[in-house]
């Protein structure tokens, strides 16, 4: 599937946008997580539509990089398909661009899928959650994966830091936040130094180990989903201005976080001007292969 998507008449690509619901009303969660992560975030909208999210971000002139994560394996539950996600995004070429979740705990027919989904499928990269997920990033077992990642050339994202999904819940949902940690890319960025990788989140509470891999690595970028922009560390906002400007990404998290919340509590950050384009464009279109 080849993209339409005409990045000069963008204002921004938002590189993390969650499909929590198909057309078929299936969540990406159950209810007790979804439910936790919607109060958490205080959510409005916790399942907007595929159509829904196409129309928010073309009324916006922006684009959006969208997915959903395959967690059956840890919680049981049944994931969104990754056809599904890049069916959706082929309605809608202009504004929507899909990539695919693999849970590592299928071992190897997650390999197996990940040159299809590329191929048959058009999706430009893949997403993985840790803690969802239940899986170590650095384990070796998942090594066959991350290989084949790489051999399609494009990227990889990892939740990385806290999560809302299991907050306040028994046991947080048994969900383990030591398995987001930054410090554990730094082992996989290493071995497979021709794997993109993009952290997402600002990674409380291991912001600096974050900034540390990202300015390390040159294969490893950072999206700035998932906070508002006004809780965003002073550190985080210094290397996004000076080392790692051409690495910084603008990802809202939508639907927990709109685009529109992002973008006016980034508008009062002190960015440097020249780099305000970058993290909010111009480093997504390198990213992803696109023009502009």
């Amino acid at each position: 599937m080849s993209s339409k998507i005409h990045t000069d008449a963008l204002t921004a690509i938002d590189v993390h946008v969650h499909i929590e619901v198909d057309d078929a009303g299936h969540t990406s969660m159950g209810g007790e997580l979804l439910e936790a992560s919607a109060a958490y975030f205080k959510s409005d909208h916790r399942t907007p539509t595929a159509e829904e999210i196409a129309r928010t971000y073309r009324d916006r002139a922006m684009a959006a990089v969208v997915f959903t994560v395959d967690h059956q394996a840890a919680t049981g539950h049944p994931p969104i398909a990754n056809e599904f996600v890049a069916e959706a995004a082929a309605r809608h070429p202009d504004v929507l661009i899909p990539f695919a979740s693999l849970d590592p705990a299928r071992g190897r027919a997650a390999v197996a899928e990940a040159a299809r989904l590329v191929g048959e499928y058009g999706v430009r990269g893949f997403k993985f959650h840790p803690s969802l997920q239940g899986f170590d990033p650095a384990d070796r077992a998942v090594y066959p994966l991350y290989e084949a990642i790489a051999a399609q050339g494009v990227p990889a994202v990892f939740h990385t830091g806290q999560t809302g999904i299991g907050a306040g819940l028994r046991g947080g949902g048994g969900i383990r936040l030591g398995l987001s940690n930054p410090m554990l890319l730094d082992e996989v960025a290493a071995a497979f130094p021709d794997l993109t990788i993009v952290m997402a989140h600002p990674s409380f509470p291991w912001q600096d180990e974050a900034l540390a891999v990202a300015t390390h690595k040159d294969n490893v970028w950072i999206d700035l989903s998932g906070w508002s922009p006004k809780y965003f560390p002073p550190n985080l906002i210094r290397y996004a201005n000076s080392l790692l400007q051409d690495k910084v990404l603008f990802g809202s998290d939508f639907p927990v976080i709109t685009p529109d919340r992002w973008l006016a509590d980034f508008e009062r950050l002190d960015i440097k001007p020249e780099v305000r384009p970058k993290i909010l464009k111009h480093n997504a279109c390198r990213l992803l292969g696109l023009t502009g």
